[in-house]
Formats: C-alpha cells, sequence, structure tokens
C-alpha cells in the first residue's frame, strides 16, 4: 500500500519539476510565437469595403418605366418543356396571359442547355427555333442559363422572365422590377406585374 502511495507522490513531484514553456532558461528558437491579435468587430468592419449596388435609371419610385407592350420574356428550358407538356402553344398562350403582344426571347446558353438534353427534347429545340423567337447572343464564358439569366435581367429591365425552376425565381424575386412568368393550372400566369399594365394577379 505505501509503495503506491510512494509511486504517486513521485509522480506528482515529476510534474512539479517541468520547466514552463515561458521560462527565460529556454532559448528564442525554442520558444513559442506569440498568436497574430485578432481584429475588433469595430475595426473588421471599418475594413470592409461595403459595395452598394447602383440603382436602375429606370425605376422611378420602384415602378419599372421599361416594361410594356410588346412584352420582351425571355424563355428558360424548363418553361419550353412544361408547355409542350401541358401542349400550350407559347406566343398564343403569353397573349392571353398578358393581353398584348409578345416577343419571346432565347438566349445562346438557353439553346445549348436544350441541345445538350438529346433526342427526347427536339420538339423543344424545333420550338425554341421558331422564327417568331428572338435570339439574344451572349458573350460570356459557360453556358449555365440561369446566371446567365439573372445578369440579363440585372442588367436590362425591360424584360419578363418565363420560369417554372423554383431556384431561379426566388433568384429573380430579390431583384426589383422583373417580372416572373410562370405555369399554373394548365396556363400561363405573371408574378409581380405592376398594376397599371393591366396584368391578371395571381
Amino acid at each position: 500500500m505505501g509503495g503506491a502511495k510512494k509511486k504517486k507522490n513521485l509522480k506528482y513531484a515529476e510534474m512539479k519539476r517541468m520547466i514552463s514553456k515561458t521560462d527565460g532558461r529556454i532559448k528564442k528558437s525554442e520558444r513559442i510565437s506569440k498568436k497574430p491579435r485578432k481584429a475588433k468587430p469595430d475595426e473588421e468592419e471599418q475594413l470592409k469595403i461595403h459595395e452598394v449596388p447602383q440603382a436602375s435609371s429606370a425605376m422611378f419610385f420602384q415602378f419599372n418605366t421599361q416594361l410594356g407592350p410588346p412584352y420582351h420574356v425571355l424563355v428558360d428550358t424548363n418553361f419550353i418543356n412544361f408547355s409542350i407538356r401541358n401542349k400550350l402553344d407559347m406566343v398564343q398562350s403569353m397573349m392571353d396571359c398578358l393581353y398584348a403582344k409578345c416577343i419571346p426571347y432565347i438566349t445562346d446558353c438557353v439553346m445549348a442547355e436544350i441541345e445538350k438534353l438529346g433526342r427526347r427534347y427536339r420538339v423543344a429545340l424545333r420550338i425554341a427555333k421558331d422564327e417568331r423567337f428572338q435570339r439574344l447572343p451572349c458573350l460570356h464564358k459557360g453556358t449555365y442559363a440561369d446566371d446567365c439569366l439573372v445578369q440579363r435581367v440585372t442588367q436590362h429591365k425591360c424584360y419578363i422572365v418565363a420560369t417554372c425552376d423554383k431556384d431561379l425565381r426566388r433568384r429573380i424575386r430579390k431583384i426589383p422590377g422583373v417580372p416572373i412568368m410562370f405555369l399554373s393550372q394548365h396556363k400561363y400566369s405573371i408574378e409581380r406585374m405592376p398594376d397599371a399594365f393591366g396584368a391578371p394577379k395571381t
């Protein structure tokens, strides 16, 4: 029993004999370097550069002055596919929804996306190549259609975005003055359209 106690005491004594890392006898090269001081939250805020998005000249008291007949509708890939599935003539259904002439626009990115889908979507490709559809050339790199549409709508406020994609609709809702066209109950419906244009409310 006594031996066990002695061992314990020895261990305790060994622990006491350890030199602290900040002891003067330790060489400078072996010392632990101090951690760099973290900036205070107030200082961090001062260092950050806040980018304020420029307000569009088309927005007048939150009312988009560039919207008006004939409407320019930017079409997404899934919007064409859903229209085919619901057996809707796109241009006619757009005009029935907005009570005015509509010009559907299709970007190079959307066209490339439809071409990538293959033979199953050849009807969608034939519709996209229709003479009534205006082609918009893309100057950026890559073929991700969602980013392309968001970028185009942010720069030019004259478009209505036709899409059934929930993620894209969520992104476009954050951009002021851009209405969204989507499919609801086998017909086109419009979201966030100003009352002045007499579009149906959803």
